[in-house]
């Protein structure tokens, strides 16, 4: 029994996510609001977070990596598909053609990730030193 107690804590010690995720969901049970708009507004604060971190990368590197701006793009388009699957009236073409805007930038970056100039660097560096 003891163990399982030593885990379960391990478990939260070390994923804050979880913990994050739980105070979350308590105040939004305790404040009544509705869940789909906290959603869409959590869904928002992530996409200022993405471009944030997409600017601050920039200011120091000089360098605007596609990731970061691809994954700005998907968020808000998930965001978008939460908007309107929420709506009682909905509009499935609207949604399905977001979906597919969604594939093809997780295609797009799939892509950046593999062909990324960064990563043949880092791999002609490690030829060289061999």
């Amino acid at each position: 029994m003891k163990n399982a107690l030593r885990k379960i804590k391990n478990y939260f010690e070390n994923n804050y996510e979880f913990l994050a995720a739980f105070v979350i969901f308590v105040f939004v049970l305790v404040s009544n609001l509705d869940f789909q708009k906290t959603i869409v507004l959590m869904l928002e604060f992530i996409v200022i977070i993405e471009v944030m971190k997409m600017i601050s990368d920039f200011i120091k590197k000089e360098t605007l990596r596609l990731r970061f701006v691809i994954d700005i793009f998907i968020i808000f388009l998930i965001r978008d598909v939460v908007i309107y699957t929420s709506k009682p009236q909905k509009d499935y073409f609207t949604i399905l053609f977001l979906l597919f805007v969604i594939l093809v930038f997780f295609i797009f970056r799939i892509l950046a990730i593999k062909y990324s100039p960064s990563k043949k660097q880092n791999l002609e560096e490690e030829r060289n030193e061999k």
